[in-house]
C-alpha cells in the first residue's frame, strides 16, 4: 500500500488498541495488541508519518533507531541484589531499567500523556546479540525485566533486504506476532503532500514530467545510486533557503541529496531552465492581469517541458496566495472561538474588566499551546497560527487598556463591542485575501486560454488545482466558474478517451 493508506491503517489500529470497555480496561489486552511492522524502501516517509499520526491521535511519541543501541542500553545493566527465599538469602542478578523504557516513562512525566506510540526503526537490522531481545520485545512488550507501559502502542519499521545488507529475516514465529504493512512509493500521494507543505515548484514539476525518478535505487558495479522521496524533500528545502540567501544550487549540491548522478545532472539542467523561464515569463504580471500576446505565442510553440515548467510557476504563485487565504481563515476561526469566551451575553465577566478577562484568556491560551508544543502534538503551521492568535489577543488587550484609561467609566458591553470592531478588521483581511486570490486565479485562466485554449495543457493545470491541498481549500470558498467548467469538460473527456482506448485494445 502507499504511505497515505499505511498512515490511515496505523491510525485505525491505534484507535482500536486504545479503545476501553466500561470498566476502563483496553478492549484488546496489551499482550494481544500486535506490534505494527512497516516494511518499505528508505526515504519513503515511514518515520515522518509516525509524527503525523501521534499529533492527529493526540498521543505521545518516543522514537528510537535500534541499530544505535547496544544490548546494555536496550536491556539495561546488570546489578546484584540480595533476596530471601525460604529463609535463605541469595544474591540475584537484576537489571537497571532499559533506556528505551525509561524514555517512555519520561515522556509520560513531562507531557502528562499516558498513552502513546513507541516507534523503533530499523528493527530488522539489529546485531546478533540484540536479536533475542527484539523477539522478546515483540512477543511480550518488554526490554529486559521492564514492560512497556499499558496504553503505548509499538510500531516498528525496516527496509527490505535488497536495500540493506544488514537486514535479518524474521522467522515465522516472529512474523505471526506482528501486523505487517508493506509500503510502496507513490508519487501522486507524495505530490499531494508536497503541495500541502509548500515544496519547491521546480521539484514538483520536474517529477511530474519524470515520475520514474521519484524513487529509484540501483546497485551497479560502480556502487549504489539512489533518489528517494526524502532526498527530494530535503533538496527542495535547501533550494528554497538558497534562493533566500541568493546562493546558486549547482550539480554538486543536487548530488549531495540525489545520489544518482544521471538524475542529479538531469534535475540540475531542469532547475536552470526553471530560473530562465521565471525571468522570461513574468508570472507576477500574468497574475495581475497583464497578458502579453507575444509570450502566449512563444509558450504555445515551446517544448512540452517548458510548458509544464511555466504551469508549475503559475501554480506555485497561486499556491502562495491560496495558502495565505487558508492561514487567515484558520487564524480568524481560532480567534473567534476564543473571543466567544469573553462575550458578556454568553458568559458574565463579573467584576472583571474586559482587559482583565482578555489577559486571563491570553494566559490560558498560551499555557494550553505551550503544553501541546512541548508534547509534540502540533506541527509548525499550527504552532505559528497559535502564536499569531496570541499576538492578536495581546494587541486587543493593549488597545482596550489604552482606550479605557481615557474613560471615567468603563462599560463591559462597550468594551465587547470594541473587540467586535477589531475582529471585523481581521475578518476583512480574510475577505481581501480571498478576493485577491480569486482575481489571480481568473487571470491565470485568461493566460492559459490565450496560450492553449482547452488543450492538454489546460488539463494539466486543472488537474494540479485538484491535487493541491491549498487550492482545493480555496476553491471551496471561491466560486470560480471556469474552474468548474474546465474540470467537468476536460477531465470527463480525459476519462472518455481512456475508456475508448481500453475498448479499442480489447477489440485487437
Amino acid at each position: 500500500m502507499n504511505i497515505k493508506r499505511a498512515k490511515e491503517e496505523i491510525k485505525t489500529t491505534i484507535e482500536a488498541y486504545l479503545l476501553k470497555d466500561a470498566y476502563g480496561n483496553y478492549e484488546i489486552p496489551s499482550l494481544r495488541q500486535r506490534p505494527i511492522f512497516l516494511m518499505g524502501p528508505p526515504g519513503v516517509g515511514k518515520t515522518q508519518i509516525m509524527e503525523q499520526v501521534a499529533r492527529e491521535c493526540q498521543v505521545g511519541l518516543v522514537a528510537y533507531t535500534i541499530t544505535h543501541h547496544t544490548r546494555q542500553s536496550a536491556v539495561g545493566l546488570p546489578f546484584i541484589r540480595e533476596k530471601e527465599y525460604g529463609n535463605e538469602t541469595y544474591r540475584v542478578t537484576e537489571y537497571t531499567m532499559s533506556e528505551i523504557v525509561a524514555s517512555v516513562y519520561e515522556k509520560m512525566e513531562t507531557t502528562g500523556l499516558k498513552e502513546g506510540i513507541l516507534f523503533i526503526d530499523e528493527i530488522n537490522c539489529v546485531s546478533e546479540t540484540l536479536a533475542p531481545t527484539m523477539l522478546q520485545f515483540l512477543q511480550y512488550k518488554t526490554f529486559g525485566n521492564h514492560k512497556i507501559p499499558e496504553g503505548w502502542v509499538i510500531v516498528t519499521a525496516g527496509n527490505p533486504p535488497e536495500y540493506n545488507k544488514s537486514v535479518r529475516d524474521f522467522d515465522v514465529v516472529t512474523l505471526d506476532r506482528i501486523k505487517l504493512i508493506q509500503v510502496e512509493p507513490d508519487f501522486e500521494v507524495w505530490k499531494a503532500y508536497a503541495y500541502e507543505h509548500d515544496l519547491h515548484p521546480a521539484v514538483i514539476s520536474y517529477l511530474n514530467t519524470r515520475p520514474e525518478n521519484f524513487c529509484r535505487i540501483e546497485t551497479t558495479v560502480d556502487g549504489k545510486f539512489f533518489a528517494t522521496p526524502r532526498g527530494w524533500e530535503d533538496l527542495s528545502r535547501f533550494i528554497q533557503i538558497s534562493e533566500r540567501i541568493e546562493k546558486d544550487v549547482d550539480r554538486d549540491v543536487v548530488g549531495e541529496y540525489i545520489q544518482f548522478p544521471k538524475i542529479a545532472k538531469d534535475f540540475t539542467n531542469y532547475l536552470h531552465l526553471y530560473y530562465k523561464y521565471q525571468d522570461d515569463y513574468q508570472i507576477d504580471e500574468i497574475l495581475s492581469g497583464v497578458i502579453r500576446e507575444t509570450l502566449c505565442n512563444k509558450l504555445n510553440r515551446a517544448p512540452f517541458d517548458e510548458k509544464l515548467n511555466v504551469i508549475g510557476l503559475l501554480l506555485s504563485k497561486l499556491g502562495q496566495q491560496f495558502r495565505a487565504v487558508a492561514d487567515q481563515a484558520d487564524r480568524t476561526g481560532l480567534l473567534m472561538e476564543e473571543l466567544k469566551k469573553v462575550n458578556p451575553e454568553v458568559d458574565s465577566v463579573g467584576d472583571q474588566s474586559m482587559v482583565e478577562r482578555l489577559s486571563v484568556l491570553r494566559r490560558e491560551w498560551k499555557e494550553v499551546w505551550n503544553k501541546k508544543r512541548e508534547a509534540g502534538l502540533i506541527n509548525r503551521r499550527e504552532d505559528y497560527l497559535a502564536r499569531d492568535v496570541e499576538g492578536i489577543m495581546a494587541r486587543y488587550e493593549e488597545t482596550l487598556k489604552k482606550e479605557e484609561s481615557q474613560e471615567e467609566h468603563v462599560d463591559v458591553n462597550a468594551s465587547w463591542n470594541r473587540i467586535r470592531e477589531l475582529f471585523k478588521e481581521e475578518n476583512q483581511r480574510y475577505e481581501t485575501l480571498l478576493e485577491s486570490g480569486g482575481k489571480a486565479l481568473e487571470h491565470a485562466f485568461d493566460f492559459m486560454e490565450a496560450a492553449f485554449m482547452d488543450g492538454q495543457e489546460m488539463v494539466v493545470f486543472v488537474t494540479e488545482l485538484n491535487t493541491g491541498y491549498y487550492s482545493v481549500k480555496f476553491l471551496k470558498e471561491y466560486d470560480c466558474e471556469r474552474y468548474y467548467q474546465y474540470n467537468e469538460r476536460l477531465l470527463f473527456k480525459d476519462r472518455e478517451d481512456e475508456l475508448k482506448s481500453r475498448i479499442d485494445s480489447l477489440g485487437k
